[in-house]
């Protein structure tokens, strides 16, 4: 009788761990594939990266403003903006408008490149402007709430009770594993980028990028 007790013990131990885990790798997978894309987010990052300026900075911020949105969408925050669609015509507006800004800014770098051995080691870029950019870069971006709060949060809600907080873990960490590995990994593309040339390439395509991501937002606005 005791053997059976412990055995079914056993067995509802195992299912509440696989009922905890497989929401959590759900979460990781599916944070990850939202994630690994090219944004504005992921350009910032890597720039910052490359030049070594408050890479731990831009992180943290981008990884925090990350968590806070993937959890206001497990608690339902997503289907408040469901309901309240002028939220997203102001982010769409103000998103758009600082895109530009920003496109015009990689716009000027571009044709004015300097390569790292003209900028120096230390830092030139004041931590006040990372930390504002990379929080206009997270909240005023309409995609965000799109993907992290609406999208995120309705799959976890799919996972049920028990599931929906692992699997907010689980895209939690993907956004950690993925932010840390291109702020800090960029390092090492910074011996090919003492090249001027290779710092208006890069600011070209961020330029055009970032263009082409205020466009979009805008579209449907026009449509």
């Amino acid at each position: 009788m005791l053997s059976i007790f412990s055995s079914t013990h056993l067995r509802a131990e195992a299912y509440g761990r696989l009922v905890t885990f497989l929401p959590f790798i759900s979460g990781l997978a599916t944070g990850l594939s939202l994630i690994v894309a090219i944004g504005a987010q992921n350009a910032f990052i890597l720039r910052q990266g490359i030049r070594r300026e408050h890479v731990g900075t831009a992180v943290l911020i981008c990884l925090v403003s990350d968590a806070v949105l993937i959890f206001a969408g497990i608690v339902g925050l997503g289907a408040l903006l469901t309901v309240a669609p002028w939220f997203l015509f102001v982010a769409r507006i103000c998103g758009a408008g600082f895109l530009i800004a920003y496109a015009l800014f990689a716009a000027r770098r571009a044709l004015r490149p300097r390569g790292l051995e003209a900028t120096g080691i230390l830092a030139t870029t004041p931590r006040r402007t990372v930390v504002l950019t990379a929080v206009a870069l997270t909240w005023l971006n309409p995609h965000v709430y799109l993907d992290t709060v609406i999208l995120l949060g309705s799959i976890a809600a799919a996972q049920g009770e028990a599931g929906r907080w692992p699997f907010g873990i689980g895209a939690v960490l993907a956004s950690t594993l993925w932010f840390t590995g291109l702020g800090f990994g960029a390092r090492y593309l910074r011996g090919f980028f003492a090249n001027p040339r290779s710092w208006r390439v890069l600011d070209a395509v961020i330029a055009v990028f970032m263009l082409v991501l205020a466009i979009s937002l805008l579209l449907p606005l026009i449509g």
